[in-house]
Parts: structure tokens; sequence; C-alpha cells
């Protein structure tokens, strides 16, 4: 079954002003999240929310999984030194 993916209008526009060639790497991997949301490589993170990490190069991706609803929620999309913060 497909997910979809989900990103509110702040996360967009930074994907937006992301330079061509990370873009098109970013999104690819949103695409892929709608078939497996949890691909080889990615990671739990802790915490009281189920939250996870997919890398794409230096980026990373923090996304939820909402399972009975077949949704994918894009918390934030950011270099691997500021996503975290």
């Amino acid at each position: 079954m497909k997910y979809a993916v989900h990103l509110d209008s702040r996360t967009w526009k930074g994907v937006e002003r992301l330079p061509d060639e990370v873009r098109g790497r970013i999104i690819r991997k949103l695409k892929a999240l709608e078939d497996d949301p949890r691909p080889p490589g990615i990671e739990k993170l802790t915490g009281p929310e189920n939250l996870y990490r997919v890398r794409v190069g230096n980026w990373r991706i923090v996304y939820a999984i909402r399972d009975r609803e077949l949704i994918v929620i894009v918390i934030r999309i950011g270099h691997r030194r500021e996503v975290y913060r």
C-alpha cells in the first residue's frame, strides 16, 4: 500500500531553497518513502515520539509514520549539523 507523504509549507519552502542536486535527491527519497516508509538504513530516534530519520548524503529527513492512516509526516529536513537542534 502507498503512504501519503505530508510536508507543511515551511518545510516545503526549505526544500525549494536547497541546491538543485540536493533538492532532487531529497524529492526522490520522499517519493521512495511512499512505497516503503521504513527502508533499509533508517534509524528510529530516541525520545517520547516515534520519529525516524533517513540519510540523504549530508542531509537528513526526520519524519513520523502513522500506519493506521498510511501517512508519513515529514517533521524536518536539514543538514546533519543542524537538523537535530
